[in-house]
């Protein structure tokens, strides 16, 4: 997105320097700048997939981690197994943390030595969070850390 916006601060720039200084550029020199800038453009990798959204973390057992909502800091449990009666999702945290709403990135979990707990950094106020994932929901948790 960047990248996007710079390019056309660059041709919007030039656009209007051509109009300032017609008198001094010709146009064969106006058109060799805009062709240069054009073929500049099209050696630009655009990224035309949408920004993720949710996050995995592994956890230190095989079949469980854990989904993260990287906007809102709401965390699910996911386990998985060949067994399709063992598998599912269990939500650790339903509410929405952020104070900014919909953008993408602010939250990020960090294990700790403890193999069922993690925290939970939002990344842009600082705010913490001890998350516990478990088996049974008695044993699933979130508490902020002050």
């Amino acid at each position: 997105m960047k990248k996007i916006c710079i390019i056309l601060l660059v041709v919007q720039k030039a656009l209007f320097s051509f109009a300032q200084t017609d008198s001094i550029m010709t146009v064969t020199q106006r058109d060799s700048i805009l062709t240069d800038i054009l073929l500049r453009l099209e050696k630009i990798e655009y990224k035309t997939e949408p920004a993720a959204k949710y996050k995995l973390y592994k956890t230190e057992n095989i079949y469980n981690l854990l989904k993260l909502d990287i906007a809102t800091g709401q965390i699910e449990q996911l386990q998985w197994s060949f067994d399709d009666d063992k598998e599912g999702t269990m939500t650790i945290n339903s509410k929405d943390l952020s104070l900014i709403s919909d953008l993408p990135g602010t939250f990020e979990l960090y294990p700790t030595n403890n193999l069922y707990q993690f925290i939970l950094l939002d990344k842009l106020f600082g705010r913490t969070w001890h998350v516990q994932w478990g088996m049974s929901s008695s044993k699933r948790w979130i508490k902020r850390i002050h």
